[in-house]
């Protein structure tokens, strides 16, 4: 599983004149980071546009999501149920069959090659995810809890926002990198709806290095090597509070 992690980052320090001697060298003879100074001087425009588009993405995808999945764990609204089963159905939607739609939606509206139009997309596929998951989590929130928050005189966005919302800090936490893994890897929604924009992920900015005769491996997978650096990051970082999130529920006294 690990091996082509590895070989990724060999192949990154590869130089070019070796890239295609065969058989391949099973590690760096001659390291080079060429690529790596390729990716600095050329793909930080990129990189900050994916950035931009993942934080845009988590903050609404928590806007939506976190008030709805309180609505449904504990304010339990009429058609609950079926609406739970509908945010099920919609994470089986392929996401080609999103990109069509949104890009004719997107065409009318003006909104196409646009960082906003993006975050807006990747967050059809991240808020049903969040949903389901700040559900399981609030439902676990004692009601009695709830109660005598509302006893002292708190309305029901008090409650959620004073005492719902800080309980399920797990949930909000693995439901917020999941859209910003989801927004800082996609690809499908940035070549349909995006790729003619000014600002370009970096899910587009690698593709400078690929042309129709030729292919710049070095600095294809220094940039898939640097580009793995913040997801990892926020992986180590979060890994007890997505631990949490994701368990959240699935026992019960």
């Amino acid at each position: 599983m690990l091996f082509p992690v590895y070989w990724m980052v060999n192949v990154s320090l590869t130089p070019a004149s070796r890239m295609r001697k065969s058989p391949p060298d099973l590690f760096p003879v001659t390291p080079t980071f060429e690529g790596y100074a390729r990716v600095l001087d050329e793909q930080l425009p990129y990189f900050g546009t994916s950035l931009l588009l993942g934080v845009g993405t988590v903050v609404l995808t928590l806007a939506l999501a976190a008030p709805a999945a309180y609505a449904l764990a504990k304010l339990r609204p009429p058609g609950r149920g079926p609406l739970v089963f509908a945010l099920l159905v919609a994470q089986m939607i392929p996401g080609i069959v999103m990109a069509l739609g949104l890009y004719g939606m997107f065409v009318r509206l003006g909104v196409t090659n646009t960082v906003w139009g993006l975050v807006f997309a990747d967050s059809t596929i991240a808020v049903p995810f969040a949903v389901l998951i700040l559900t399981s989590f609030m439902s676990t929130v004692p009601d009695e809890v709830v109660q005598a928050a509302r006893i002292d005189g708190a309305g029901a966005l008090r409650v959620f926002w004073s005492v719902v919302l800080p309980a399920s800090r797990n949930g909000v936490v693995t439901a917020g990198l999941f859209a910003f893994l989801w927004a800082w890897s996609d690809f499908l929604f940035a070549t349909t709806l995006d790729s003619g924009g000014a600002l370009k992920p970096l899910t587009l900015g690698i593709y400078r290095y690929i042309g129709n005769n030729n292919q710049e491996w070095n600095a294809i997978m220094a940039t898939a090597v640097v580009a793995s650096v913040p997801a990892t990051a926020l992986l180590v970082l979060a890994q007890r509070f997505v631990a949490a999130g994701i368990t959240s529920g699935a026992v019960k006294d």
